[in-house]
């Protein structure tokens, strides 16, 4: 082994050491005399020739005079330390290599250590194995370990709380860290994680990675072959998962259980399967007979089990969930459960069919069903808001002394106190049926009205089919008028600059055509789609108004007006414009709707307005 000497000079003196004659022999006088000294041999200089310059003599002891000093020769870019007879030395003091070690910087990593299993009685020595291997190599390496994350979770998807809180810790550093782990896939067996690990040590925020038995560099080839190792780890996880599943599917084909036994049969690990045991089989037979009877609840049927050695893990009765969850096994059948689906098995049944079935129907007819939150039949809840502080409106029930029941609403009074009175249900129903009344039209009306629409729809048609024509003209002529520009232009009719003002006319002009043609649908509003929806709207009020429904009450008015409010039990809703007019003709107000339509430039003649509004009132 070849030591540095650039290291080694720095943390050596220069040893002067008395070299004794010329004679043959001296050096190993002197060897010997150092030997006796405590003087270690490799530290021994080199000789030096007569009349060297770097030959030295100095006159501070009684010896001094014939014989002479020699020192180390500190030369930087030697490889070796010779020892006086020229042989190389192997063995460098504890203490040097100690004044070594202490004057290396040492790297700062996080410790993470994992283990794949949550359940504490699998993998028990893991993680302790790999914390006791881990900084052993850390004190060997002379890396200082700042932080310890341990954690036993699958790293194969995403979403492990240890690794998160150590990837934010390191990015959170103010200096680069490194990370200390036993192999690359105790980081990561997913893309995901690997690929934030890769790209911290892209950005500088993790220094290094530093694995026993891996070796990395922040190069690319480095990070390339991270990748291949998280890959590798990535690859396996995936294929062990994919071999398990042949297997169990090789299981399910031959009948074999899958794992732990069942209570009442115990695993043979020569067959790979379960076989009765010969006890608990016993007792589980019994229990089964027992509640088939008709005579044993749950929890004397758990005792009579105790009383027989079956007990949970705690030593006490087993509970009435576990006792249902035995009693509907289907494994005592000869079954085999995996993935809700059960599959025929290869081993031998503990009750028959008959047995099971008739438990079966015991427990289903002492089944108690779950109370379910039904909603009261509340009709008006949900439809108006308080008029006095615009809270929700709610409902309840209130009976007299005869027994008769009415049903109220009143504000929640959640935003403070509210003075506003209760409303019964009746008073709400009336006053909404009276707003029905106010924009129902008769039907044959509303006939004319729908037939009205559809031939303001065919004239609308026919005009846009002209306006559309018109333009296709125009941009026909046009493309015309510049190919015949072209045309005089290569002919050499007209120069150059009037060619190219007339070019960009008619291409401005062919551009505004273009755009006139493709928006032209959207040009003016389509009117006649929202008025067929009004009118179908009115009829639908016709049609409510003659029956009691409230539920359809409320949803109609929700669909045509906004802000609807309670104040001192009188509904209130905001009407659009369409309703208003409606509700001005039908009450034979003449001015309101001469004021919605001037409002809407509705073109409406006095014959028109007086026999709309004497129609209305019919």
């Amino acid at each position: 082994m070849r030591y540095n000497t650039n290291k080694v000079s720095e943390t050596l003196s220069c040893f002067k050491v008395w070299r004794g004659g010329k004679k043959s022999g001296a050096g190993d006088a002197v060897g010997r005399r150092a030997e006796r000294a405590g003087v270690p041999e490799w530290s021994l200089p080199i000789p030096l020739e007569k009349g060297s310059r770097k030959q030295k003599r100095k006159s501070t002891g009684s010896n001094v005079g014939k014989k002479g000093w020699v020192e180390i020769v500190r030369r930087r870019d030697a490889a070796t330390i010779r020892n006086p007879s020229g042989r190389k030395s192997h063995a460098m003091p504890p203490s040097v290599r100690k004044q070594m070690q202490t004057q290396q910087t040492k790297t700062k990593c996080v410790l993470y250590a994992r283990k794949s299993t949550e359940e504490d009685d699998k993998q028990v020595m893991s993680i302790d194995a790999q914390l006791f291997e881990l900084k052993e190599y850390a004190h060997r390496e002379q890396i200082e370990i700042v932080r310890v994350f341990t954690e036993s979770k699958s790293a194969k998807t995403p979403g492990r709380d240890e690794f998160a809180k150590m990837i934010t810790y390191i990015e959170s550093s103010r200096e680069p860290l490194g990370i200390l782990s036993w192999h690359p896939d105790r980081l990561a067996r997913n893309s995901v994680d690997g690929g934030r690990i890769i790209y911290l040590v892209d950005i500088n925020k993790i220094a290094s990675l530093r694995f026993p038995q891996f070796w990395f560099e922040p190069t690319p080839q480095g990070k390339f072959m991270l990748q291949v190792a998280f890959g590798q780890s990535k690859y396996f996880s995936d294929n062990l998962v994919e071999n398990v599943k042949r297997g169990i599917r090789q299981k399910l084909r031959k009948g074999e259980w899958l794992c732990l036994a069942p209570k009442g049969y115990v695993n043979n690990m020569k067959t790979r399967n379960i076989e009765p045991d010969p006890v608990m089989s016993r007792v589980i037979k019994l229990a089964f007979e027992e509640y088939a009877t008709g005579t044993q609840t749950l929890e004397s049927l758990s005792q009579f089990m105790a009383d027989h050695g079956m007990v949970s893990k705690h030593g006490t009765p087993l509970p009435k969930v576990a006792m249902v969850r035995m009693l509907t096994n289907r494994a005592y059948l000869g079954f085999i459960k995996h993935h809700d689906e059960w599959h025929p098995g290869n081993f031998e049944p503990i009750i028959s069919p008959t047995l099971f079935e008739a438990v079966q129907k015991l427990l289903t007819s002492r089944k108690k069903p779950r109370k379910s939150k039904v909603a009261l039949p509340f009709a008006f809840t949900g439809f108006a808001t308080c008029g006095e502080c615009g809270c929700a409106i709610t409902a309840q029930y209130a009976t007299n002394r005869w027994g008769t029941r009415y049903t109220y609403y009143r504000c929640t009074k959640k935003g403070g106190a509210c003075a506003q009175p209760y409303t019964r249900e009746d008073t709400l129903a009336t006053q909404l049926h009276a707003l029905l009344q106010s924009v129902s039209l008769p039907l044959s009306e509303i006939e004319e009205m729908n037939e009205q629409i559809t031939a303001w729809e065919q004239e609308a048609i026919s005009e846009k089919g002209s306006v559309a024509q018109n333009l296709k003209t125009k941009l026909s002529e046009s493309k015309e008028k510049l190919d015949k520009l072209v045309s005089v232009y290569l002919d050499g009719d007209i120069e150059r600059a009037t060619y190219l003002e007339r070019k960009d006319v008619l291409l401005r002009q062919k551009a505004k055509l273009e755009e006139s043609f493709k928006d032209f649908g959207q040009q003016r509003k389509n009117w006649i789609e929202p008025l067929r929806s009004f009118v179908s709207s009115l009829q639908r009020a016709t049609e409510l108004e003659k029956t009691s429904n409230h539920n359809e009450w409320k949803k109609f008015f929700q669909s045509i007006g906004s802000n609807p409010t309670i104040s001192e039990k009188s509904v209130s809703i905001h009407w659009g414009d369409a309703w208003d007019f409606a509700v001005a003709a039908k009450a034979g107000r003449i001015s309101d709707c001469r004021r919605i339509a001037a409002a809407y430039d509705f073109p409406l003649s006095n014959s028109d307005l007086v026999s709309t509004c004497a129609g209305g009132g019919t």
